[in-house]
């Protein structure tokens, strides 16, 4: 949400910020509610204003004028309730359109329509040249009798998931790195619920506009977030913290759900898109400082490639252009890894820089040295996600036989295991 002031005095800058993020906003019809809610109120003080006079009047005036100035107190009165729906419908009307104004990119960010027009910045690593014919990521987890596609399909339905066996201790192994890795990096660790609700996913931006991603609790006032982001956006909301508790900086886990409407045919094989998922995601609040918040967007994003380093993965960094950026977003880059079975990068990592829209939407306040109330600003990043990051480090790891070589930052998670899996020719042998 951007403040309605700004919004006033800039409404050049934010009919550029419709266009270019591709958001379905009619900027006059907004401005135009708001100049009509302004004169209602205007309207509503200065009838309280008569009001008021009208009955400083009655005690003083004579008996033959007191029964004029109450029946004139009584149709002011009547005039004031009658414009309290108008003021209220008007009020929510403008409110809805607020929450669906998109923030202003930074000036750096490319225009263009979706991702296709996101641009690299850079590579790190050097992709797997394999001396044996690859598999991918599910014929890896068939052979080694680490996955149960059709049972757990039964169970949950398609996009699902199930890892056994080493797989299984290899995703705890990468979520556990992770938190370890972003609390020595100064991040504090959170465990938390992805049950929500609806007014946190509205505090973080996800609704309006995203309810059908969203799994809702029947009979109950709660819904299942796609990521820690949500709940640990609204922790602090509505309280005034003060200046010197920021920067608040976190490493929260928890599960994650989304429905992935929209995305039929895309991805339904293995493990890139799936209902229901794990994920560390980092999460800061700021002083309402750009630059200060600026230097964090970097610090969280070397975390993430730092993490992606030390599981030996090739990756590369992206900078999202204005139309797949999402409409609060200030600046974004995606980080995407390596699958050798795709012969591409696909997104494992989203670093986000927010400004105070997040804030405002939330109440997340704090008071300056000054004593004065600012809205923060806020930033976010995936730490890991998983099952997804099985998907690269699978199959950028294996080896001719079938079995996957443990990057040596995972080893201490996995009891000290190189080497996952047995030979592909064993597997065949036991079970022939």
């Amino acid at each position: 949400m951007l403040d309605l002031k700004f919004i006033r005095e800039n409404a050049g800058a934010v009919q550029r910020a419709i266009e270019v993020k591709r958001v379905n906003l009619d900027l006059n019809e907004l401005l135009r509610l708001d100049r009509d809610l302004v004169a209602l109120r205007q309207r509503v003080e200065a009838l309280q204003t008569e009001r008021n006079a009208n009955a400083k009047l009655v005690p003083r005036a004579t008996p033959e004028e007191r029964g004029a100035l109450i029946q004139k107190g009584k149709d002011l009165a009547e005039e004031l309730k009658g414009l309290e729906p108008a003021l209220r419908a008007h009020d929510e009307q403008l409110r809805q359109l607020l929450l669906r104004v998109p923030n202003i990119p930074h000036d750096t960010v490319p225009v263009g329509a979706d991702d296709s027009e996101n641009v690299e910045l850079r590579r790190e690593g050097t992709p797997p040249g394999f001396a044996f014919a690859p598999l991918d990521h599910v014929e890896l987890l068939e052979r080694q009798g680490w996955s149960d596609p059709e049972r757990v399909a039964r169970v949950s339905g398609s996009r699902s998931y199930l890892l056994k066996g080493e797989a299984a201790l290899l995703e705890m192994a990468v979520l556990m790195f992770a938190l370890d890795f972003l609390s020595g990096r100064g991040l504090t660790p959170l465990s938390t619920t992805a049950l929500v609700r609806p007014e946190t996913l509205m505090a973080s931006g996800h609704f309006p506009g995203g309810e059908d991603q969203v799994y809702k609790i029947e009979g109950d006032d709660l819904m299942l977030a796609g990521t820690a982001e949500v709940p640990v956006n609204s922790l602090y909301a509505g309280e005034q913290l003060a200046g010197e508790t920021l920067p608040l900086a976190f490493a929260a886990i928890s599960a994650a759900f989304r429905s992935e409407a929209g995305s039929a045919g895309r991805d339904v094989r293995g493990l890139i898109r799936v209902h229901e998922f794990r994920k560390v995601e980092q999460y800061v609040l700021t002083r309402a400082d750009e630059a200060e918040a600026l230097k964090w967007f970097a610090a969280i994003l070397a975390n993430a490639e730092a993490i992606l380093a030390a599981l030996e993965l090739p990756y590369r960094v992206v900078q999202n252009c204005t139309g797949d950026m999402g409409a609060g977003k200030v600046l974004m880059y995606d980080i995407e890894a390596w699958v050798p079975s795709e012969a591409q990068y696909r997104e494992t990592h989203s670093c986000s820089y927010l400004g105070d829209w997040q804030a405002r939407r939330a109440g997340l306040r704090y008071r300056d040295a000054d004593g004065r109330l600012q809205f923060a600003h806020t930033l976010n990043n995936t730490g890991i996600a998983t099952p997804r990051i099985l998907v690269p480090l699978l199959e950028n790891h294996q080896q001719a036989d079938g079995t996957v070589h443990v990057p040596a930052a995972l080893r201490p998670y996995l009891g000290g295991r190189a080497v996952l899996g047995v030979p592909v020719r064993e597997v065949v042998e036991a079970g022939a």
